[in-house]
């Protein structure tokens, strides 16, 4: 007996609640609570049933869920398995991405899911963006070696060092990523390339941090209840970086406990747990201070849109005629740490959250030292607040 065919209507569809419907011939809508959904096609081969994506419901049209649905029942009626080659076809068309702007891109969207933001930032592809495609980027990606490499970043080898570096490293990236479509190209052209650069001259300089002494003074001057005073002083106050406080949202804070979800934090979001920061009383103050510039669930947002720049809190320190800058105020709590507590190497290198231990070490590890770090972050606060401070002592935790 013949299947039934075309039993939806596209009013039909978009008006169904939350369900499968059956399209017939083995074509399936998904819908979901939210009235979003997915077009899934079921088919038999070799004994057994495959499920197909074909889109999703607010970009595939029914005519072409239906179109495509015939071009695969096909396919199967071909005795081939239309996911596996739906694959081949990908990988063919993959194949023609030869040139190395078009294969920086595809290597970028592929790792979007574990860079921060998903990559809108723009950090991860900047370096390629600005130092690699313009000279490079149209030539065919399996004819670029190690000498086109060097002619490119050896301009900034020294005097970008950094940046030379990254870029190097992001174009390996690339070419690892065109050898994986199937591209012939020399993946080791870049660390040949690194072998003609030779060591870079230029002298890493850390971020001028404030002494741990002169902190208070400091504090003491953020006297406004502006949105760059306020997140400075709950900046010194945590000893975070920068991202997670900018972004600090509402309901990341519990209680006394604020949770900086791992997708912003330094590091691969894909490996970066969430980071629970203890919060004082006076860090308490503080955000309770800047809720009344909250906007869009951000305590700190811009005047315009998105959120305060890191650039607003440096530059509020260099008109005060400072050579320091906010990231150092982690040096300068870890200082403090170092020289007036006597805190356990591990709650110290944790209160920065920084990764303590080997991976199996840290597999073993059942804390994260909340309630120590909440000690040493409460003798802080007095310092900083200009209420003195005494040598602390921690009891090790046991890991």
């Amino acid at each position: 007996m013949a299947r039934t065919l075309n039993k939806l209507s596209a009013i039909t569809a978009k008006n169904a609640g939350a369900g499968k419907y059956s399209d017939g011939g083995g074509l399936w809508l998904v819908k979901r609570e939210d009235g979003g959904g997915q077009w899934v096609l079921r088919v038999t081969i070799h004994g057994r049933r495959r499920e197909m994506g074909l889109g999703s419901f607010s970009e595939v049209s029914l005519k072409e869920a239906r179109e495509a649905a015939d071009r695969w029942r096909a396919v199967t009626r071909s005795n081939v398995d239309p996911i596996k080659e739906r694959e081949r076809q990908r990988r063919e068309a993959a194949k023609k991405l030869h040139i190395l702007k078009d294969v920086a891109a595809d290597a970028f969207e592929s790792r979007k899911a574990e860079l921060k933001g998903d990559g809108k930032a723009g950090r991860w592809f900047t370096p390629l963006e600005l130092h690699v495609l313009p000279k490079l980027g149209k030539l065919p990606v399996g004819e670029i070696d190690q000498t086109d490499i060097r002619d490119t970043l050896a301009p900034i080898w020294h005097t970008k060092a950094d940046t030379a570096k990254k870029a190097l490293n992001r174009l390996s990236i690339v070419m690892r990523h065109a050898a994986a479509l199937g591209l012939e190209v020399d993946i080791q052209a870049t660390e040949k390339a690194r072998a003609l650069l030779g060591k870079q001259r230029h002298k890493i300089t850390n971020i001028p941090a404030m002494p741990w002494k002169e902190v208070p003074t400091f504090y003491a001057s953020l006297s406004d209840p502006t949105i760059t005073h306020l997140a400075l002083k709950l900046l010194m106050l945590t000893g975070v970086r920068s991202a997670p406080l900018r972004f600090i949202r509402e309901e990341q804070i519990e209680g006394d406990v604020w949770i900086i979800p791992g997708s912003i934090q330094k590091g691969r979001r894909d490996r970066t747990p969430d980071f629970r920061v203890p919060l004082t009383p006076e860090a308490l103050d503080v955000i309770d201070a800047a809720r009344q510039h909250a906007r869009g669930g951000f305590l700190f947002p811009n005047i315009r849109k998105g959120v305060i720049s890191d650039a607003t809190m440096s530059r509020l320190m260099e008109r005060a005629k400072l050579d320091y800058r906010p990231h150092g105020f982690r040096s300068s709590l870890r200082d403090w740490i170092s020289e007036a507590t006597d805190t356990p190497h591990d709650v110290a290198e944790t209160t920065l959250g920084h990764v303590v231990g080997g991976a199996v070490e840290r597999a073993y590890r059942r804390t994260d030292f909340l309630e120590q770090r909440r000690k040493v972050l409460e003798r802080w606060a007095k310092h900083v607040t200009g209420q003195g401070a005494q040598v602390l002592q921690l009891v090790r935790a046991e890991a």
